[in-house]
């Protein structure tokens, strides 16, 4: 059996070394589901933790259909965390129907070779998941991290069984997405998988004595999923236009 902790700070991937995890998931934003860690985070842990290490390549939150220079970044950062000490990489690619992106896949497979590859939720909001696992399958992917399709893996409990059932040792079902600890037991006798993925986290206070909390330095709310935030020219027209106006 396999524990994989996904982890977006070095206090977690301390606890991880001393706790003997067998892997990690590196990220940063969790609370945005995950993007792609820096490549000093990935030195610094690479230091501290002697287990595997895969590193998350999401460069932004929302969803999963990449932009051909966001895709180009992603392939760079394989060759980037390669020489950073990362044993694989997790990553997914759809198209804009939601079907897995197999041209992509089948690059990001390529480029990987001699890594680890996990394929994450992405998976999990494509409209027919016996195909994509079939997809997946084909492409030479080892593993796929899901709910089953579910918002949790206890509400997929079923599907994941299904899915475990249909892998029949071709790929490994990674169940990830609300584990508990406490029914870790229920979920691998209930679906038969030999590997976990949770975050196992806690709320930690800060050490921070004099505190402003009325002053955020982010966005107040998350957005969903099929919404982002982007630059926009329009705005920085009318912002450089009033800059020109205020030295007249």
């Amino acid at each position: 059996m396999n524990l994989e902790i996904c982890v977006d700070t070095l206090a977690s991937v301390k606890v991880c070394a001393a706790s003997s995890v067998d892997r990690i998931e590196l990220c940063a934003g969790l609370v945005e589901g995950g993007t792609t860690p820096s490549l000093g985070f990935l030195r610094a842990a690479r230091r501290i933790f002697p287990g595997k290490i895969m590193a998350m390549l999401r460069p932004r939150a929302g969803d999963f259909h990449y932009s051909d220079h966001e895709f180009a970044q992603m392939l760079d950062e394989i060759e980037l965390f390669r020489r950073e000490g990362a044993d694989g990489i997790v990553c997914g690619m759809l198209e804009p129907d939601g079907t897995i992106d197999a041209i992509r896949s089948q690059e990001v497979v390529a480029r990987a070779a001699g890594l680890d590859l996990t394929f994450h939720r992405a998976f999990d909001v494509t409209p027919d998941l016996t195909a994509s696992l079939e997809t997946l399958i084909t492409l030479g992917v080892p593993r796929v991290l899901t709910s089953g399709g579910h918002p949790d893996v206890f509400q997929g409990l079923a599907a994941l069984t299904e899915l475990n059932r249909q892998a029949a040792n071709r790929i490994t079902i990674l169940p990830g997405g609300g584990v508990k600890p406490e029914r870790v037991t229920e979920l691998i006798q209930a679906t038969g998988v030999t590997e976990v993925h949770l975050s196992a986290r806690v709320s930690m206070p800060s050490p921070m004595r004099f505190r402003r909390p009325d002053i955020p330095m982010g966005a107040t709310s998350v957005p969903g999923e099929y919404e982002r935030k982007v630059t926009s020219a329009e705005l920085i027209h009318t912002t450089r236009q009033a800059m020109a106006a205020a030295n007249r």
